[in-house]
């Protein structure tokens, strides 16, 4: 089905702009624009408005179009075998790099296609619909990279993102400890300088990619009697460095291909250019990452949660009790109905998330909202779906069962449900 979108109209921007200005000569195509813009009835005008739209560009419905035909052709086609094996998807991995979708966020400057955030967010749900393990690996390196991005220097992102973009690698993020998930200020991992380098030590936990990274993402304890927002820093580490030991591949309940290990640094040297912005700001990068990868995930769980729908749908016109498709039942109907209401609204709240990062503004308040809206209307349509198949639906020779056990980590990874609510009435005594 044709998702929609809430972008702005771009090519119409510098028109208006210039317009507005008074900086277009008479005789310009651009005034020439904005004047007829001016004439027309109401709904023609809209097409000269760079207000609300909720068609994709041209480039976006590419994108969409690229990421869709591999998901429903390469992806799907072995999706339950890898939830069975629980085997690392590298060959798919590989797949989208070769197509140009992995790393899409790394700017050309660096090799990279320089895709905004929304573009990222029409890959991640499509990728998702084809088995959301396989995007979680995916949206990995995303995560990890974005702090690079965010904070990095110059000659960090050459080192570090450039590559990336060449050949296929993998990077993670590590932040969560055994002891801290929610709570990021109960981290215990502890960094000491020491001249022009660092001490590194502590546990990370359910680090996904840690098992197939070259670095990794940590954030670390540097001043102890300081708060959170002053006390930590944040540090590349290499995975082939000294002390860096990755732990045994956790089997999860869903996302089963996903690599999800602990990360243990023992007296790891980490040289002070490899240090992510000032020391005391690593809070502060490790929160704004989130607000830009916030959206990417909920995409993905709109991406299950529409996989959800229409195997159920598909399945409720096959079959059939008292002498008619169960679809034509009014519990089932509506059960089907309030299930698209709820993903037609996550995907626009997760595209105005995004749309706000790519107008370079503060996306906090909507990336909670979004993700807490994704993760719930998932959990609910993979649920829903298992009961429109019955007993079959309990079976692993459907889809939906695999679903169902995938669904759930959204509401848990990259922040809870219950913080994504914590964020928003925080935001909202700011906002009112």
């Amino acid at each position: 089905p044709p998702h929609s979108a809430v972008s702005p109209a771009r090519p119409m921007f510098s028109l208006r702009t210039l317009c507005a200005r008074g900086l277009a000569a008479a005789s310009s195509p651009a005034l020439a624009a904005c004047t007829l813009a001016r004439t027309l009835p109401p709904v023609q005008r809209a097409l000269y408005s760079t207000g609300v739209s909720f068609e994709l560009t041209d480039e976006q419905k590419a994108i969409q179009h690229l990421a869709r035909e591999f998901s429903r052709n390469e992806i799907i086609p072995v999706a339950a075998e890898l939830d069975r094996t629980m085997e690392y998807p590298r060959e798919l991995l590989k797949r989208t790099h070769e197509l140009g979708l992995l790393n899409c966020e790394i700017p050309e400057e660096y090799g990279g296609v320089g895709l905004h955030c929304q573009e990222s967010c029409i890959i991640k749900e499509e990728l998702a619909y084809g088995c959301s393990g396989v995007s979680t690996a995916f949206e990995a390196n995303t995560l990890a990279q974005m702090p690079v991005l965010l904070a990095g220097s110059h000659e960090q992102k050459l080192k570090y993102l450039a590559p990336m973009t060449e050949e296929v690698s993998f990077c993670a993020y590590g932040v969560t400890e055994p002891g801290a998930g929610s709570d990021v200020a109960n981290i215990q991992t502890k960094a000491v300088k020491d001249g022009d380098k660092w001490i590194l030590n502590g546990n990370k936990m359910w680090i996904t990619n840690s098992g197939v990274a070259s670095w990794f993402f940590v954030l670390a304890r540097t001043d102890a009697s300081a708060s959170a927002g002053r006390g930590f820093t944040a540090f590349i580490v290499e995975r082939d460095w000294e002390g860096v030991s990755v732990g045994k591949k956790e089997i999860n309940m869903g996302q089963r291909c996903s690599d999800t290990r602990g990360v243990t640094f023992e007296n790891v040297v980490i040289p002070d250019a490899n240090r992510l912005g000032a020391e005391g700001q690593g809070f502060k990068i490790a929160m704004g990452a989130f607000d830009r990868t916030r959206p990417p995930v909920a995409a993905g769980a709109v991406g299950v949660a529409q996989r959800a729908l229409e195997e159920a749908i598909k399945y409720a016109k096959e079959r059939k009790t008292m002498g008619k498709p169960i679809i034509e039942h009014q519990a089932i109907a509506f059960m089907l109905a309030e299930n698209a209401a709820n993903i037609e609204a996550a995907r626009l709240m997760t595209l105005r998330s995004a749309w706000e990062v790519d107008q370079g503004r503060r996306n906090t308040y909507y990336a909670s909202i979004a993700k807490m809206l994704a993760s719930e209307a998932c959990m609910k349509a993979t649920t829903d779906a298992v009961q429109v198949f019955g007993g079959a639906g309990f079976n692993t020779e459907y889809p939906v069962e695999k679903l169902m056990r995938d669904a759930k980590i959204f509401s848990l990874y990259e922040g809870t449900t219950q913080i994504q609510q914590l964020i928003i009435s925080r935001e909202l005594a700011h906002k009112y």
